[in-house]
C-alpha cells in the first residue's frame, strides 16, 4: 500500500530538480519579456471579461518559479537560494503591477468587469486552491516525466489575475481593489510556498551544509523562524476566511427565512463583515418595520449563529433611491422609482394569476357539474403569531348539481403539483 502511494516512484534526480528550480526563478531577459506580455494579455482578458484570454495568460506566466523556489529553499535551509527567490519575486511583482497599471490607465474601457471583480477579495476556496495547486506543482517538478499537471497548476493557482486587478486598482485610484487583489495574490504565494515546503520535507531532500557550524545553526534558526512567521499567520488567515464564509452562509439563511419566504422584496443588501459590530444593511420595496419589529429581528440573529452583528433597515432615507438603482445595475440609469414598483407589481401578478385556458377546458369536460370556475393563488396566514406564510391555491366554483369534491381535489393536486388546495363553493344565487 505504501509503495502504491509513494512519491519516490518516478522521482527525478535531485540535482536536476535543483538545477531546474534555479533556472526558473530568474527574471531577466526573455523571462521578463514573457512575464510582461502575459500581464498585458491577462489585463486585456479582465478588461473585456474574457475567461479564455485570462486562462491563456495564466498558461504562459512564469510567476510560479520563484515561489516554488522559495518553498524549496526553506525546506533545505538554503539561505542564498531564498534570497534570490525573494529578490526575483519582488522584481516580478513590481513589473507586473507597473505593466498592468499602465495598460488600465491608457485603456479606453474603465468599467470593472465580473472577471476583474471576482479577484478583489479572497475566500477560503482560494486558500484551498493555492495549497493543493502548490502540492501538484512541486510533485510534478520532482518527477522524471513532468506530464500535464504544470499548465493545470498555472491555471488553478491563478497568480496573474489578482496582480492585474491590483494594477487596475492603482490605475483607477481604487485602493480597496488594490489591497483586496494584492491580498489574494499574497495568499496564493504563501500557500504555494508552504505546500512546496511540505513536499520537499516529505521527500527528505538533503539540507545545505555549511563549513561554519555556528553560521549553519544561525541560518537554520533564522529560516525556521521565517517559516513559522509564514505558517502561523497563513493558517490564522485560512481560519478567518472560513469564519467569514460561515457568517455569509448564516446571513443568507436568515434573509431567506425571515424575509424572502414571507414575500418581502429586497431591493438593497450590503453585508459588512470587517466592522465591529458587523453590519447587515437591508432595504425593502414596500415593507416598513417598526422599532419593535427591528429589535425582535436583531434579537433573532442569535438563532442563526450570527453574533456581534447589527441589522439595519434603510427606510425612507434620501439616498435610498440611489442605492436601489445601484443594486439593479448602472446599465439603465434612467430607471425611476415608478418603473421599479411597476416591474415588481407585474412580477407579483404573474406569480398569483392563473390563466391556463387548457386547464379550465379540462375541468369543463371532467367536472361539468361545476360552473363559474376561477382559480387563483393566495397568501394564507395560519395565525397572528406564526412567522410562516403559506401559498394556497383557491378553487372557486358554483355547483349545478352535487359534485365529487374528493375526486376534484385529487385531480387538482395532480394537475397543479401542490397539496395546498382549498375548494370554495360560491353562493348559487
Amino acid at each position: 500500500m505504501f509503495d502504491f502511494i509513494s512519491l519516490h516512484q518516478g522521482e527525478e534526480k535531485r540535482e536536476s530538480v535543483l538545477e531546474n528550480i534555479k533556472q526558473s526563478i530568474s527574471f531577466r531577459g526573455s523571462n521578463l519579456w514573457i512575464l510582461a506580455c502575459a500581464i498585458v494579455i491577462a489585463s486585456v482578458g479582465l478588461n473585456v471579461n474574457s475567461t479564455a484570454v485570462v486562462i491563456g495568460a495564466m498558461l504562459i506566466s512564469p510567476l510560479m518559479g520563484p515561489i516554488v523556489g522559495a518553498g524549496f529553499a526553506l525546506a533545505v535551509f538554503d539561505f542564498e537560494l531564498l534570497k534570490r527567490c525573494g529578490k526575483n519575486l519582488l522584481i516580478a511583482t513590481i513589473v507586473s503591477l507597473v505593466v498592468s497599471a499602465i495598460y488600465f490607465f491608457i485603456s479606453p474601457f474603465k468599467d470593472a468587469q465580473p472577471e476583474l471583480l471576482a479577484r478583489t477579495s479572497p475566500t477560503i476556496y482560494d486558500v484551498l486552491i493555492a495549497f493543493f495547486g502548490g502540492l501538484v506543482g512541486v510533485i510534478a517538478l520532482t518527477r522524471v516525466e513532468k506530464g500535464n499537471p504544470i499548465p493545470g497548476v498555472a491555471i488553478a493557482t491563478a497568480l496573474m489575475p489578482p496582480l492585474c486587478t491590483a494594477g487596475y486598482g492603482l490605475a483607477m485610484g481604487n485602493y480597496s481593489y488594490f489591497f483586496g487583489a494584492f491580498y489574494l495574490y499574497s495568499i496564493n504565494c504563501f500557500f504555494i510556498c508552504i505546500a512546496t515546503y511540505f513536499i520537499v520535507r516529505y521527500l527528505k531532500y538533503t539540507p545545505v551544509q555549511f563549513k561554519n557550524i555556528r553560521f549553519e545553526k544561525q541560518i537554520r534558526y533564522g529560516i525556521s523562524f521565517l517559516l513559522l512567521l509564514m505558517i502561523v499567520p497563513s493558517f490564522y488567515l485560512a481560519y478567518n476566511l472560513l469564519k467569514e464564509k460561515q457568517f455569509n452562509d448564516n446571513v443568507s439563511k436568515f434573509i431567506e427565512n425571515e424575509f424572502t419566504a414571507n414575500g418581502y422584496t429586497i431591493i438593497f443588501k450590503e453585508i459588512k463583515y470587517n466592522t465591529s459590530p458587523k453590519k447587515i444593511e437591508l432595504a425593502f420595496l414596500s415593507k416598513r418595520f417598526s422599532n419593535e419589529e427591528e429589535k425582535q429581528l436583531n434579537h433573532r440573529l442569535n438563532q442563526y449563529q450570527i453574533f456581534n452583528t447589527s441589522l439595519i433597515f434603510k427606510q425612507g432615507t434620501q439616498d435610498l433611491k440611489k442605492e436601489i438603482l445601484n443594486e439593479l445595475g448602472t446599465q439603465n440609469k434612467a430607471l425611476s422609482e415608478k418603473d421599479i414598483i411597476i416591474n415588481n407589481l407585474q412580477n407579483e401578478i404573474k406569480e398569483f394569476k392563473f390563466d391556463d385556458t387548457e386547464t379550465y377546458k379540462e375541468i369543463g369536460i371532467l367536472f361539468p357539474e361545476a360552473k363559474n370556475v376561477s382559480i387563483g393563488k393566495f397568501l394564507l396566514f395560519p395565525n397572528s403569531d406564526s412567522a410562516k406564510i403559506e401559498t394556497v391555491v383557491l378553487f372557486h366554483h358554483q355547483e349545478k348539481e352535487e359534485i365529487d369534491t374528493l375526486k376534484l381535489k385529487k385531480w387538482l393536486i395532480q394537475k397543479l403539483s401542490t397539496n395546498n388546495i382549498k375548494l370554495v363553493e360560491l353562493d348559487k344565487n
